[in-house]
């Protein structure tokens, strides 16, 4: 049985409120790569998926990868964001900490970070089992993306979360500026 990173369970809002999402640094890699191997949402038939995964320092700094900690600096979890095109690349919550609102204060967070970068949507292409989360942080599906044998052996669910300029706060497009006058 893995132990709660947070001990007893607490409401997320408030383990959400307790954790701090920082850019993650070369340093991290090792922590992040254990946290993906780790993870036992990759259990039975999608072990081979994750087998020998590794997140290097040469990966994180050429993405945008924020990790969540624990105010004890424990890894709760992760995301990578690309931007050419904006694609959702990997999220990872440490079993330990799923289901206190660390995924979707990440996917808060990423929506951030898209829409700073001027992206509109962000593309998911999800483990079949965590489409009910996306679905639950407001992705749509669009698609279904085709096993692509021997790496991944089966269909997985493609998904749009959209990044709506009004999701997190009050801000105006350049043309909402231009037509009063601001």
């Amino acid at each position: 049985m893995t132990p709660r990173i947070t001990g007893t369970r607490r409401p997320a809002d408030s383990a959400a409120a307790d954790m701090s999402v920082r850019r993650a640094t070369a340093r991290d890699a090792r922590r992040l790569t254990r946290l993906v191997r780790s993870s036992s949402a990759y259990e039975g038939p999608y072990a081979p998926m994750i087998a020998g995964y590794r997140v290097g320092p040469d990966y994180i700094e050429t993405h945008r990868v924020f990790l969540a900690t624990d105010p004890d600096g424990r890894l709760l979890g992760f995301y990578a964001l690309l931007l050419a095109p904006p694609e959702l690349d990997l999220m990872f919550v440490a079993d330990a900490a799923q289901g206190l609102g660390v995924g979707r204060r990440l996917i808060n967070h990423m929506k951030g970070e898209a829409r700073a970068a001027g992206a509109g949507s962000v593309r998911v292409v999800s483990h079949p089992p965590a489409e009910g989360f996306y679905r639950g942080v407001g992705a749509e599906r669009v698609g279904t993306v085709p096993a692509n044998p021997p790496a991944v052996m089966w269909d997985r669910p493609e998904l749009v979360i959209r990044v709506d300029p009004a999701d997190d706060a009050p801000t105006r497009t350049v043309e909402q500026a231009t037509h009063t006058g601001s």
